[in-house]
């Protein structure tokens, strides 16, 4: 039975009668503005996407697509040729490198007018090559061969970011599991060019998430998360930045306490983690950092203990003055967690900045920053000492906590949130009259320690 084709088959096999105009680049339109709008010759657009092909591929129907469109129509689970409704396999495509090559030569005839040439593209593996690219990364690890090892897994990490298409034969040959149990093996062996190495094979695990059980095995290993926080501390900085979200992806995977609380025992961790904070080395990195101690703090009491006494709290707070949405998120979860200890409600209440940022961080950032920012400020004003808690609510108080916080109940929050805005306002009502409230984005009369 022949299905019935989508508008845009039925658009194609009438041989596209309206012909869609080329889209360009808003440095394209920029030089051919004053141009005429250039239509596109029928046969080179794909009856998928219409628009031009850049990488036209013939199906055994006789039917023309752009690669990237027609691999896509059959990830999404069609398994028919979207012009005749004849069966089709991804195996079936063939590259058409006549069309291909006219293409090339229209862009180069119209360039003067804005169009770009359509660059030779590369052809994409199949399960043997990725097979292969895999097995190479094994076996030059299990022989201790770590330059080779890393070359391999840059290759795969090149190869898999090439298309998805290259990306779903590597995942489906295991590359993931590969790379992990390689670095695992390095890891645990004092090979020459074994650094640089495993800076290769975590870039090339950064290509291939999700980690599967076997793969999060191999990178929880005693071995393998001291040479985490060795890569972390003392490698050059991709890799370092490669470190920390292979340690993230780890952290927010973990099923269990178990490997949370191995990351936690390895010697400098906490150490790291708070160093990628502290001197920045990339955005990626940072958050990375930041994900990963909010998960040890929500684990482990006895994590929040040891990042505080690292500093770790000066360091959320300074680096959340000037933090962008997803950094500010992460770091106020991270510090709500760290706020659970006492050591970490001490150092904050020391920082003359840690009140002010709470609440400038309430509003304008996202709902889940304010929950996490209403949490510590909560846990700053109420728990522990009551002396230091009644001067965080005095501080509060000076920064405009209160209009911040009843804004908040009216524009509407609910959960744990409204429960300790509702509480924090009670508390702060009765010291209202006699504290002066200022701007709290006015940071210029707070005594900064730093």
């Amino acid at each position: 039975m022949v299905l019935p084709m989508s508008r845009a088959a039925r658009a194609a096999s009438r041989m596209v009668p309206e012909i869609p105009m080329l889209r360009r680049s808003s440095k394209q339109q920029a030089s051919a503005a004053a141009a005429e709008e250039l239509a596109v010759p029928a046969h080179f657009v794909c009856p998928i996407s219409l628009d031009l092909m850049r990488d036209p591929v013939t199906a055994p129907t006789g039917i023309t697509y752009d690669r990237e469109s027609v691999e896509g129509w059959l990830a999404r689970g069609n398994a028919r040729c979207p012009v005749t409704g004849r069966p089709l396999r991804l195996a079936d495509l063939v590259p058409n490198h006549a069309t291909r090559r006219m293409i090339q030569d229209w862009c180069v005839a119209n360039r003067s007018r804005g169009v770009e040439r359509v660059p030779t593209p590369k052809v994409p593996i199949g399960d043997a090559d990725a097979a292969e690219a895999v097995v190479s990364v094994s076996a030059a690890a299990r022989r201790g061969d770590a330059a080779a090892c890393g070359a391999a897994a840059a290759r795969a990490r090149a190869l898999g970011k090439e298309s998805d298409r290259n990306w779903r034969c590597l995942a489906a040959a295991g590359a993931a599991r590969a790379l992990a149990a390689a670095f695992a093996r390095l890891a645990g062996e004092r090979v020459e060019g074994g650094a640089c190495a495993l800076g290769d094979v975590l870039a090339a695990l950064t290509v291939f998430f999700p980690l599967d059980d076997e793969a999060r095995r191999c990178i929880a290993s005693p071995a393998s998360l001291k040479s985490l926080v060795s890569v972390m501390s003392h490698s050059e900085l991709p890799a370092r930045a490669s470190a920390a979200v292979v340690l993230r992806e780890l952290a927010s995977s973990a099923v269990d306490g178990h490997t949370l609380e191995a990351v936690l025992r390895t010697p400098g961790m906490c150490d790291a983690l708070v160093g990628l904070v502290r001197n920045p080395i990339s955005t990626p990195a940072t958050k990375a950092a930041l994900v990963t101690a909010y998960y040890l703090v929500a684990a482990s009491d006895r994590a929040a203990s040891r990042f505080a006494e690292l500093d770790a709290v000066a360091v959320l707070v300074e680096a959340l003055v000037d933090a962008d949405k997803g950094t500010s998120e992460k770091a106020l979860a991270a510090l709500d967690g760290m706020l659970c200890a006492d050591a970490g409600l001490a150092a904050a209440r020391a920082h003359a900045l840690a009140v002010p940022v709470l609440v400038k961080k309430m509003f304008r950032v996202s709902d889940m920053a304010t929950d996490f920012a209403v949490s510590a400020l909560w846990r700053l004003c109420c728990a522990g000492d009551a002396a230091a808690a009644a001067a965080c609510r005095a501080e509060a108080l000076r920064v405009g906590a209160f209009q911040k916080l009843l804004l908040l109940l009216q524009v509407g929050c609910g959960g744990v949130a409204k429960e300790r805005a509702s509480e924090l306002l009670k508390m702060l009502n009765g010291s209202r009259g006699s504290v002066e409230c200022i701007e709290t984005v006015d940071f210029k009369g707070l005594k900064r320690p730093f």
